[in-house]
């Protein structure tokens, strides 16, 4: 579990792109040869690397539209995982990613020869490798305000690196933490792990949040299909004695819970039972069920860190929605209707239904009749906002029905590429405490601490809206297909 190389690309659209910082661990390269055999592809100069990567993400030659090679159909990429052309073969597995003008990239070590390719699943350092760089993007986009900044941060990663992955093996994926604390003294007699800088010295307490984020797009059409997915974090903070710490939380499922697929875990995780790895999302023809309880045991940092993620294919989104919206006479005619599944619990914090509307002038006339909650506009007479509360109605459903007017358009009014014409959507804000989609939880019990003392342990899990999206089944909408990585 190593990585043969580290990049931070820049690249805005109509430019050439530049390295900003590459690493590359010599080490592990001569593992790679040793590992790969007759399949190694040794890794190029960054010229030549970087000249690749923007040609397999499509970022350079804007008048091919289509290569052969990169676009057609036996090439339908899932993941974000890609194999580069260069002289010497393909070099694979290349994770990357774009945020923000940025380009996150970097090449695990594959332990086992390449051709035929492996199955992505039964490459360890996948993982950690995707874990490293969302680590690297929460530090770069923290608080970043100008091009100064942005250097001072690219300038302080080669001594983060040196802990967080020294000799190319990934150990802390918290480059924040490590800076806060880069300072402190690691002067202790008890051999402790590379991520835990500094003990704490107080009442000790484990707190394990399990947080849930539901996507959907939904259309109310035969012809394309409703696309809704879960996708989860577990956050912990461990408050420890004792620099050699031991914990070990086990996430549950009822007996009709949903299972969890494609999990990630932090590199703080000593083991893993190879069934909770088994279940993927990307592979269509994968019928594992493996329904827990998923174990993971850990040596914890002392800083509040992720320690795992996972998606889930839950039968029946939380909430089931339609809207219809036609322009008759200069007026717009809405209807939306939503529906409570009644398996999810009628409990939120809060809950609302914004209903934008792009491409006009701001509203000048409102008639509306709704069955439950409120409906206000915005200040800008630009949106809808109906506030549904803390509770759906015992029935489960709610209507909105109404005729909007609009002003001539103005400069201030909001405007939107795709929501020309009818195109529209209502977009659902909500969360419910003490609810997760899945099932998925975790107790007093769940949680097992070696340490010296009795800790107090805290959990709690909720469920929150993500990309929430309605469309209007009237008119032509954008289709979303899910994928593993948002």
């Amino acid at each position: 579990m190593a990585l043969r190389g580290l990049w931070l690309i820049s690249y805005e659209q109509g430019a050439c792109g530049a390295v900003m910082f590459s690493r590359h661990y010599p080490t592990v390269e001569k593992r790679a040869k040793a590992f790969n055999g007759a399949s190694y592809v040794t890794v190029p100069e960054d010229s030549v690397f970087l000249k690749a990567l923007l040609f397999e993400l499509k970022l350079t030659d804007p008048d091919k539209n289509f290569v052969e090679y990169r676009d057609s159909c036996s090439r339908i990429n899932k993941t974000s995982v890609y194999a580069l052309p260069t002289g010497g073969g393909d070099l694979w597995p290349v994770l990357a990613f774009q945020k923000s003008g940025l380009i996150y990239v970097c090449l695990p070590l594959v332990e086992q020869f390449l051709k035929p390719r492996p199955p992505l699943i039964s490459i360890s350092g996948i993982s950690q490798a995707f874990a490293l760089l969302s680590g690297l993007l929460v530090f770069i986009n923290s608080s970043q305000k100008n091009e100064a900044e942005m250097s001072a941060k690219v300038g302080q990663l080669p001594s983060l690196l040196m802990q967080a992955c020294p000799y190319g093996t990934p150990l802390d994926t918290d480059l924040n933490g490590l800076l806060d604390n880069i300072h402190v003294s690691t002067n202790h007699t008890q051999k402790q792990p590379i991520w835990r800088i500094s003990t704490y010295k107080g009442k000790p307490q484990v707190n394990v949040c399990i947080t849930e984020k539901v996507k959907s797009m939904q259309y109310d059409k035969t012809d394309v299909a409703d696309m809704w997915q879960v996708y989860g974090t577990v956050t912990c903070k461990c408050d420890l004695e004792g620099a050699t710490s031991n914990v070990t939380v086990s996430l549950n499922l009822p007996a009709n819970g949903s299972p969890l697929q494609d999990i990630l875990v932090h590199p703080c995780v000593t083991s893993l039972d190879s069934a909770v790895l088994t279940s993927c999302s990307v592979d269509v023809m994968d019928d594992s069920a493996f329904s827990g309880p998923y174990k993971l045991p850990f040596t914890p940092p002392s800083d509040l860190f992720n320690l795992c993620y996972y998606t889930s294919q839950v039968p029946v989104p939380p909430i089931l929605g339609f809207y219809q919206l036609k322009e008759e006479e200069l007026q717009l005619k809405l209807t939306v209707n939503l529906k409570l599944h009644e398996s999810v619990k009628n409990a939120f914090e809060y809950c609302e239904a914004r209903i934008p509307f792009f491409n006009r002038g701001p509203v000048a006339h409102l008639e509306y009749k709704v069955s439950y909650g409120q409906l206000d506009v915005s200040r800008e007479k630009s949106l809808l906002v109906w506030v549904i509360g803390q509770k759906f109605p015992k029935s489960l459903e709610i209507s909105l029905t109404g005729t909007v007017t609009f002003r001539s358009m103005s400069k201030e009014q909001p405007v939107d590429p795709i929501c020309t014409g009818s195109t529209a959507y209502v977009k659902l804000y909500f969360r419910i405490p003490d609810y997760t989609l899945t099932g998925c939880y975790a107790d007093q019990h769940s949680v097992q601490v070696f340490s010296t003392g009795k800790p107090k342990i805290s959990t709690s899990r909720e469920l929150i809206s993500s990309d929430y999206y309605i469309w209007n089944s009237k008119a032509p909408a954008p289709v979303v297909y899910r994928t593993l990585f948002f």
